[in-house]
């Protein structure tokens, strides 16, 4: 159906002409004669018939539409990285089509289909599992251009966009062991989230090359939202022999660390040092402002968007991996022990 429930069978009857040809006349393409043609715009101007070019689109597999699928979208990471797709998307005329999976993996299966059904055009995905992968496998064997951001899957051979988590999370964990820190906790995430493994392994290493042995209890392990990571940074620090330095390993996590912290009346950084993964707003609104990993969050976004754009043109190269170097940001929530 069209505007004022027009459709292409009328058109095609007003004009008396099958409706092959009346779709031939009014979408340009193949041959019909120019009297055949005019007598075929003329109905359609007359009843008012305007395309779906919705529709068209669809069933052509032209829809200018890019989806992605977020891990969190309230997560400020991934809401600054969908506006900066965005924007550059709408610089090619393309538009952007946001499903969060919400760290769900059943979610993210059906939102993957559900937006295949809809023929669109091409994905940029933040993988919720870095081992539960073959729908992506998938995706990507049958030929539609995706593009990995943030988190890669090795299983997956397509273009990815990320940091070096590992490195940076090594490099917090450095300053904290040079400013007199051995007993370091770490709030993380589930360790099936590829950058959850990789910031604990960089946890784990400066630990190791500083001859600081590995205590399990120093970790909690955390859904990756403000409020879960209120509780966690609760029990942890509720022990007799606490952490004397937190790293969290993203900005949802530093927020709830900071409110679970003050709820038990330590200040930072007198009785607790903080660095978190992630620069955030708040990080230089506190007092002390927070020391952060900063990953450089306005370059990751428009380089996913460029790479499945040249996808989406065609281009046929293997596939590419761009690993931005991250920055640790000193401010001042970090104390020297002494």
């Amino acid at each position: 159906m069209t505007q004022k429930g027009i459709t292409l069978r009328d058109v095609a009857a007003a004009a008396n002409v099958s409706r092959a040809t009346a779709a031939r006349a009014l979408n340009s393409y193949g041959y019909v004669g120019d009297e055949t043609a005019l007598r075929v715009l003329e109905a359609a101007e007359r009843l008012g018939y305007r395309a779906n070019l919705v529709a068209q689109a669809l069933r052509s597999g032209q829809l200018p539409i890019v989806g992605f699928v977020p891990g969190d979208i309230q997560n400020p990471f991934f809401a600054r990285i969908a506006h900066d797709i965005e924007v550059e998307l709408r610089k090619h005329h393309h538009n952007l089509l946001i499903a969060s999976s919400e760290e769900n993996i059943e979610q993210e299966k059906e939102l993957l289909e559900s937006l295949r059904s809809l023929s669109i055009r091409g994905f940029i995905l933040a993988p919720t599992s870095a081992t539960d992968s073959e729908h992506i496998v998938r995706l990507v064997r049958d030929g539609a251009p995706v593009v990995l951001i943030d988190r890669v899957v090795k299983e997956v051979h397509c273009d990815s966009v990320g940091v070096d988590n590992e490195g940076g999370a090594g490099e917090a964990v450095d300053y904290l062991v040079a400013n007199g820190h051995k007993r370091i906790g770490l709030l993380r995430d589930e360790s099936r989230i590829f950058t959850a493994q990789e910031r604990l392994a960089g946890y784990r290493n400066s630990l190791q090359s500083h001859g600081i042995a590995l205590d399990e209890s120093l970790i909690s392990v955390s859904r990756s939202t403000v409020e879960h990571a209120v509780e966690a940074t609760i029990r942890l620090f509720s022990r007799r022999n606490r952490p004397t330095a937190l790293f969290t390993v993203d900005s949802m996590m530093t927020q709830g660390a900071l409110l679970g912290l003050r709820s038990l009346g330590l200040a930072i950084p007198n009785d607790v040092s903080l660095v978190g993964f992630d620069d955030f707003n708040l990080a230089t609104f506190t007092d002390p402002q927070i020391t952060v990993v900063a990953q450089p969050i306005s370059e990751i976004g428009p380089l996913a968007a460029k790479l499945l754009l040249e996808r989406l043109a065609g281009k046929k190269v293997a596939p590419r991996h761009t690993r931005f170097p991250t920055r640790l940001v000193i401010r001042g929530s970090v104390a020297h022990l002494r």
